[in-house]
């Protein structure tokens, strides 16, 4: 005969046998034993539930033996409360007698695939109904699946009626849409909890935990070992955590759904602290934890057991070799000194990266280094492939790329500066941009974009570009952007205006209408007549009216003054390369570009200065009929 079952809902012949009653604290050992009895297969038995006692019993105080078990009654049960529960003494346990058969036919419980199951304490029980599942309700169908919920339980080994308060609570939607739809089907996979237990608080066993060490870098994006960042320093801010140790805690008792005492392990101590600390790192022992924070910034240092807060170190060269990358935190004061001066060897090595607050480097930067700073000094020379950013940056032999807002650099060799102010004092080859540009001596092949000055103190060479563009410092997204607000504004502008117009005059024309209609309306009430519904609707209409008015009016201010707004901001950022210059107080030699690259209209103006000629000082100008040239100003 054929049947289905939630595994598989496959057809199988299962061997009659009469049924068994049997009472048990165990029903799934029961099952198993009359499967093995019977060759059968134990999907293939059912039971009923036939009556549940639940019993309990103390262990003696001083005795050390247990009283004899007493059975509970459903107010027993009620009434037992956190106290019992968690009450290392108080035993709990349940019997059942249960009829065992071997399913014949199928039910229609059967097309609803659910289990049960648990956290890893049973603390916690869960319902799961598989996606695909069918619910078909039917007269019976709460009582019928509450109970097959119950028999579940039991396959499980857990309690029935003792941490069960929320089941109904829980499914009281599910089971209403069901009866509400007749047939239900769980188009993805549904979850209920269904028994609650007292959960155990966890042992926590003592730890020491370096989260300073966390700043490492060592593993590049495959999760292998990253030598070249090994973390040679470890920077800290004022009031980082920089090491923390966890005390152990006992944890607390619980019970779980299936009765069962659930007793904490003890905890294992085996990191307790064995170092010092030096007068930077504040100690703070709380109740869980002992925090070691740093008082001031800088980096972190191990010596002789004792662990501190340093602010400067020198080291000889930073290379794969000696010590890797660095990279620290830019708000840490930390100042790296290094020492390697001989002009054959790289200060910083290849490929390496260093990130600091302050650094000073006496010799050269080699070939693909990075180094990020507030402030930097390099004495020796930067590589043409070499990328150095900082605020305050100070280059002896620049090839590489340069970053920051106040650049110095003493010779430009075809390298790349890109700042705010930037002041050279020989170059040769390169590009720079900024808003200020200075340099003394001037050679050859310079392109100089500036936003504001370029000034010369002496030009030797030729074939340089000079340019002056104000969006420098602006990307033409964002003008582009600004471009498209003036324009919607422009248009709201007009479409409010016409709308506005129509309403004023409109409005002019019903203003001694309104004005009669007040004093009507005030006439009545003083003389305690109703007025007529006609005039309160007209009155209340021209009301309505002057409401929207003056909407609009708000409008058209709130569109003036936001298209003002942007207008300024577009005329400030255009008018600001009339007022750029570019000065040599030297003589034009050789051949010399010079253009002003104006925003409205978006072209170019050029200039060539004549060989040996003295325009000291040039600047954009524009005549009475709108044409734009480069001339000669005075000082």
């Amino acid at each position: 005969m054929g049947l289905f079952t939630n595994q598989g809902k496959h057809e199988e012949t299962i061997p009659q046998i009469k049924p068994i009653v049997v009472r048990t604290s165990n029903v799934a050992k029961e099952l198993l034993q009359v499967s093995s009895n019977h060759q059968i297969h134990v999907n293939s038995l059912d039971f009923n539930l036939l009556d549940i006692q639940t019993l309990s019993r103390t262990l003696l105080e001083g005795s050390g033996t247990q009283e004899d078990w007493k059975e509970l009654s459903e107010e027993d049960i009620r009434k037992l409360g956190e106290d019992s529960y968690l009450n290392q003494k108080f035993e709990l346990k349940q019997v059942y007698e249960i009829e065992i058969y071997a399913k014949s036919e199928a039910t229609m419980l059967d097309l609803i695939d659910m289990s049960i199951g648990g956290n890893s304490t049973l603390c916690k029980i869960y319902l799961t109904i598989k996606a695909g599942s069918e619910a078909t309700y039917y007269e019976t169908f709460k009582e019928d699946f509450l109970k097959l919920i119950d028999r579940k339980k039991l396959r499980a080994n857990m309690m029935i009626g003792l941490f069960d308060s929320m089941l109904q609570q829980n499914l009281a939607d599910l089971l209403a849409k069901i009866k509400i739809e007749g047939s239900y089907r769980f188009e993805v996979q549904e979850r209920y909890v269904i028994g609650v237990g007292y959960e155990p608080v966890a042992t926590v066993n003592d730890k020491l935990v370096l989260h300073y060490e966390t700043k490492r870098k060592n593993l590049d994006e495959h999760g292998r070992i990253n030598y070249a960042k090994r973390g040679y320093i470890m920077s800290a801010v004022a009031n980082e955590l920089l090491m923390e140790y966890i005390k152990p805690q006992m944890g607390e008792h619980g019970r779980n759904c299936r009765g069962e005492y659930l007793v904490p392990k003890a905890p294992i101590v085996k990191n307790e602290p064995t170092f010092t600390v030096g007068e930077k790192i504040a100690v703070i022992d709380t109740p869980t934890s002992i925090e070691y924070r740093a008082k001031a910034s800088g980096y972190v240092t191990l010596e002789g057991g004792m662990y501190d807060i340093k602010t400067e170190v020198d080291v000889s060269e930073i290379s794969f070799r000696t010590t890797g990358s660095i990279e620290t935190q830019l708000d840490a004061d930390v100042l790296i000194n290094v020492t390697e001066k001989d002009v054959l060897k790289d200060a910083i090595g290849m490929g390496m990266d260093v990130t600091v607050n302050v650094i000073n480097i006496e010799g050269n930067i080699g070939p693909n280094a990075k180094v990020t700073a507030h402030k930097a000094t390099i004495e020796g020379q930067v590589h043409q492939s070499a990328i150095i950013t900082a605020d305050e940056l100070t280059i002896n032999i620049h090839k590489g790329t340069a970053h920051g807002k106040e650049v110095n650099i003493t010779r430009l060799e075809h390298g790349i500066v890109e700042a705010e102010t930037v002041k050279i004092t020989q170059a040769t080859g390169g590009k720079i941009r900024a808003k200020d540009i200075s340099i003394e001596i001037l050679g050859s092949h310079v392109q100089l974009t500036a936003s504001h000055k370029i000034e010369i103190k002496s030009l030797q060479g030729g074939e340089n570009l000079f340019i002056i563009d104000p969006l420098l410092n602006e990307s033409m997204d964002v003008i582009t952007e600004q471009m498209k607000k003036i324009e919607e504004v422009t248009q709201s502008l007009k479409e409010i205006n016409r709308e506005l117009t129509g309403y004023e005059m409109t409005w002019k024309e019903n203003v001694p209408v309104m004005e009669e209609l007040k004093n009507k309306l005030i006439h009545y009430k003083q003389n305690g007549v109703k007025a007529p519904t006609a005039f309160v609707q007209k009155y209340q209409q021209l009301l309505q009216f002057k409401q929207k008015l003056d909407a609009l009016r708000d409008e058209m201010k709130q569109k003036e003054d936001m298209y003002k707004l942007l207008s300024s901001k577009h005329t400030a950022l255009q008018n600001e390369i009339f007022e750029a210059r570019i000065i040599n107080h030297d003589r034009w030699r050789n051949h010399n570009e010079i253009i002003f690259k104006l925003i409205d209209p978006p072209i170019d103006v050029m200039y060539v200065p004549s060989h040996n000629s003295d325009e000291k000082i040039l600047g954009l100008h524009k005549d009475e009929f709108g044409e734009y040239s480069i001339r000669k100003l005075e000082e």
